[in-house]
């Protein structure tokens, strides 16, 4: 058992966690290279190497995957120090490589000097598709500001496809059930974010993050977009790219009479504060949204204009429309407080209504023993609890969007 564990030692020295061992780059120049502070590494590699994020066989292993920041033209390379195969008997180490080889298209580099060849091509890069917004963002490094191009394109655009298969590899890094969309179908939507910057006097488009939006057909002649998969990449996070991205998007989309609402699929959590700091932003110019009609509550005009306008729906204007009540509501007199809380909680209380609705119809069809168990699971004091913990949430999430618009 002692040898065992001696054995077991050894091999514990083989792990890798797979986050640290992917290395991510973009690169504008050949320096760029083996400047470790342009590395950014994974959110998340559960997709390829299973859910312990780990992989054996390795003494420092280093997964290189670089890309030009343009064309996103790939260099990839596997890098370690020591292999178990070459130490053990009857012992495999994990394919690794393999398992990139899985969903990064043909066509990419495994030596660096043909990988900075293809930089020196950069310059022919343009962005895909039609110009949509052209925005600018202070840099405090570089101590001036840079501008930013949003594009709109489809499959057909020449180059773009293969572009894409290369684009949406990050994907798998940094969303957490990410998957490869088919491409083929015509309902697809595509918006890129670029960086526009100079190089020797030329001027280059750096990929900053793009949204895919699928359009849904709504009986009998509308669409409703969903945005389906959004990434700013880790290099340009928290510069408000993502802010504008979607901005945009819902600009483009608002302009269609055949348009109804856009929806997002399975969210994420920074999706929703996003999502409510950009309505909040758009729903400011709305007269139903007005100071004196937010005060006089929740209506049917603030449903009808910020769909007809804005293509909002009816449960997101409502969160717009509590977000903006706070900002106009006095916290510190205790009446508006109280009138405000009533207002969120009241909604928020739906689900609880709906348990009351069904233990109402339990009690014709269950037996006593039953209906005690359900009744214990609806106790009333445990409901107010959870309902005060979810109102103190909502009104952390609805002050934070406050401070951002207060930012912007």
């Amino acid at each position: 058992m002692a040898a065992m564990s001696d054995m077991e030692k050894k091999l514990a020295e083989y792990k890798c966690d797979t986050n640290e061992a992917v290395c991510l780059k973009l690169v504008r120049f050949p320096e760029d290279i083996d400047d470790e502070s342009t590395t950014f590494h994974p959110e998340f590699s559960h997709q390829l190497y299973g859910d312990d994020e780990m992989a054996f066989g390795y003494k420092g292993l280093q997964i290189q995957l670089y890309y030009s920041t343009g064309n996103l033209s790939t260099l990839f390379k596997v890098k370690y120090t020591a292999r178990v195969t070459d130490t053990f008997d009857c012992v495999e180490p994990d394919d690794v490589e393999g398992k990139i080889r899985e969903i990064i298209p043909a066509g990419f580099c495994c030596n660096t000097d043909d990988f900075i060849s293809l930089l020196e091509k950069e310059a022919n890069f343009k962005p895909f598709g039609s110009l949509l917004h052209t925005y600018k963002v202070h840099n405090v490094e570089a101590g001036e500001d840079l501008t930013y191009q949003i594009h709109k394109v489809d499959i057909s655009c020449p180059g773009f496809r293969e572009y894409h298969e290369r684009l949406q590899t990050f994907l798998m890094w940094f969303i957490e059930t990410a998957s490869f969309i088919d491409v083929d179908d015509d309902h697809w939507d595509f918006f890129l974010v670029f960086e526009k910057y100079n190089k020797d006097g030329e001027t280059l488009y750096a990929t900053v993050g793009y949204m895919t939006v699928y359009n849904y057909y709504v009986y009998p002649d509308k669409t409703r977009p969903r945005v389906s998969q959004m990434l700013i990449l880790p290099p340009f996070q928290g510069e408000g790219h993502g802010a504008q991205l979607l901005e945009t998007v819902h600009r483009y989309y608002c302009t269609s009479a055949k348009v109804q609402d856009i929806t997002a699929e399975d969210p994420t959590e920074n999706y929703v504060k996003l999502r409510d700091f950009v309505l909040v932003k758009l729903c400011l110019t709305l007269s139903s949204f007005s100071s004196e009609k937010l005060s006089q509550g929740f209506s049917e005009e603030m449903v009808s204009e910020a769909r007809e306008k804005l293509k909002i729906n009816k449960k997101h204007a409502r969160r717009v429309y509590e977000i903006l009540r706070l900002r106009n509501t006095d916290m510190s007199d205790e009446e508006k407080a109280r009138e405000f809380r009533l207002e969120v909680k009241k909604r928020l209380y739906g689900p609880y209504r709906k348990n009351q609705r069904e233990l109402t119809k339990m009690q014709k069809c269950l037996r006593p023993e039953e209906l005690a168990s359900h009744i214990s699971q609806m106790d009333t004091r445990l409901q107010h609890e959870e309902l005060e913990k979810s109102y103190q949430d909502v009104l952390a999430e609805y002050r934070r969007v406050l401070e951002r618009l207060a930012q912007a």
